[in-house]
C-alpha cells in the first residue's frame, strides 16, 4: 500500500474526500431504489405486466454484474479516476434516455445501460482499500455505506411522492440532475489512488488463479452474495407485496421499502465504530446472525397467523441492521486476500454478489406473481440469510489455518 497525501475536498491532486466516496456510493443506491414504488404504474403506462416491468430491477442487476467484471481490472490498470468519470457520464446519458422512452423495450434498454453507475460503488470501495489497511478499511467502508444508507431509506419515499405529483418520469429526471452533479464533483475531487501504472491486464489474468484458490475469498463473496440476496429478494417482491397484498399507496410502499435502510444505517455505524477493535470476521458473523434471526421471526409470525405490513416491513429493519454489520466487513475481507488486486477483487466479488441478487430478485417476484401472500418471499429471505451465516462460519474456520490463502 502506498503512502498517499491527506484528502482535501475539491482537490484532484489528493485522494478523494470521504464525502465524494459517499456520494458515489449513494447515487448508485438511489438509482436502484427510487423508482421501485412506481413499478405497477410503469407497467400500466407501457401496457405490460408486472413480471416484465420487474426486469427493470433484475436486468439492471445482471448488467451491473457484467460491468463490475470489467471496471475492477481496468481501474487496477489505468486508475480509479478515469473509470469513474467515464462511467458516470454514460449513466447520465442513459438516464435521459430512460426518462424519454415511449416503449417498454426502449426503457429497459436504457435502464440496463444505467448499470454503468455501478462502477461508482466499486471504485469507492477500491479507493478506500488503496488508502487504508484491512481493519481500518472496514471501518471506513462502514462510514461510507452508513452515509449511503440514507439514500435507500428516503429514495423510495421520494419516488412515491414524485410519482403521485408528476408521474414516474420525475424520478428519472431527478436522477439526471443528480448524475450531472456527481459527474462535476468526481471531476473536481477524484484524485487517483491506484498505484502508478498498475499491473497490465495480462499480468492480472495470471494472478486470478491465486485469488480463485482462496477458500476465504469465496467464503467472503458467498457471505455478501447471500446477505445482499436477501435484500434484493425483498426489492424484487416488495412492490407487489406492498400494493397487491397489503394495498398500500405508493408513498406508504416507499416508507416500507425504506425500513431496511434504517437498520442498515445503524449496522454501518456499529461497524464503523467497532470493526477495528472487534475484527472483521467477528463483526460479519454477528451481522449474519442478526439478519437470520429477523427473517426467521418474520416467517414464524406469518406461520402462526400474524400478517401485517408493520410486522413485515418492521422486521426487515433487522435484515438491514445485520447487513450493515456484515457487508463492509466481508467486502473488506474479500479485497484483503489479494491487496494489490483490490479493484479486481472488488469487481469480481461485486459481480458475483449482484448476479446472485438479480436471480433472487427475479425469483422472488415470480414466486409472488401467482399468489396473494407474502409467505414465499419470507421463506426465500430466511433461506438466503441462513446461507450467508453458513458462509461466514466457513470463512472463520478456514481463517484458523490460512493454508490455502495468500498472506494478508
Amino acid at each position: 500500500m502506498t503512502t498517499l497525501p491527506i484528502s482535501r475536498l475539491l482537490d484532484k491532486t489528493t485522494p478523494p474526500h470521504i464525502l465524494t466516496l459517499t456520494v458515489l456510493a449513494g447515487i448508485s443506491a438511489l438509482n436502484m431504489s427510487i423508482f421501485l414504488p412506481s413499478l405497477d404504474s410503469m407497467a400500466s403506462y407501457f401496457g405490460t405486466d408486472y413480471g416484465v416491468m420487474q426486469y427493470a430491477l433484475s436486468g439492471y442487476l445482471a448488467a451491473t454484474a457484467v460491468a463490475q467484471l470489467f471496471v475492477g481490472p481496468i481501474s487496477d490498470r489505468y486508475g480509479r479516476r478515469p473509470v469513474v468519470i467515464a462511467t458516470t457520464a454514460g449513466f447520465l446519458a442513459a438516464t435521459c434516455g430512460a426518462m424519454m422512452s415511449q416503449t417498454v423495450e426502449w426503457f429497459l434498454f436504457f435502464r440496463i445501460l444505467q448499470a454503468t453507475i455501478a462502477s461508482a460503488f466499486v471504485m469507492s470501495r477500491a479507493a478506500i482499500r488503496d488508502i487504508y489497511p484491512t481493519n481500518e478499511s472496514a471501518s471506513m467502508l462502514a462510514y461510507v455505506t452508513m452515509g449511503m444508507s440514507i439514500v435507500p431509506m428516503i429514495g423510495p419515499m421520494i419516488g412515491g411522492v414524485l410519482e403521485i405529483t408528476f408521474g414516474w418520469q420525475a424520478s428519472f429526471a431527478l436522477l439526471a440532475v443528480l448524475g450531472a452533479g456527481v459527474l462535476w464533483l468526481t471531476y473536481q475531487d477524484m484524485g487517483e489512488t491506484a498505484a502508478d501504472g498498475g499491473m497490465s491486464l495480462r499480468d492480472q489474468v495470471k494472478t486470478y488463479p491465486e485469488l480463485a484458490r482462496s477458500v476465504r475469498f469465496w467464503g467472503y463473496v458467498a457471505c455478501t452474495t447471500f446477505a445482499s440476496g436477501t435484500y434484493f429478494s425483498l426489492l424484487g417482491g416488495s412492490s407487489f407485496v406492498a400494493r397487491s397484498v397489503f394495498e398500500l399507496s405508493p408513498v406508504w410502499a416507499g416508507i416500507g421499502l425504506g425500513a431496511p435502510a434504517a437498520g442498515y444505517f445503524l449496522g454501518n455505524w456499529i461497524s464503523g465504530r467497532y470493526s477495528k477493535s472487534v475484527g472483521i470476521n467477528a463483526m460479519a458473523l454477528y451481522g449474519t446472525v442478526v439478519a437470520a434471526v429477523g427473517m426467521g421471526l418474520s416467517l414464524a409470525l406469518h406461520l402462526v397467523g400474524l400478517s401485517h405490513p408493520v410486522l413485515f416491513f418492521g422486521l426487515c429493519t433487522l435484515l438491514g441492521l445485520g447487513n450493515g454489520m456484515t457487508m463492509p466487513n466481508a467486502v473488506a475481507g474479500s479485497m484483503s486476500v489479494r491487496p494489490q488486486l483490490a479493484g479486481t477483487a472488488s469487481g469480481l466479488g461485486g459481480a458475483i454478489m449482484i448476479s446472485g441478487g438479480a436471480l433472487l430478485s427475479a425469483f422472488g417476484a415470480n414466486m409472488l406473481s401467482s399468489g396473494n401472500s407474502e409467505l414465499p418471499l419470507q421463506a426465500l429471505m430466511f433461506a438466503t440469510a441462513m446461507l450467508s451465516l453458513a458462509s461466514m462460519i466457513i470463512v472463520i474456520r478456514r481463517d484458523r489455518t490460512m493454508s490455502d490463502d495468500l498472506p494478508l
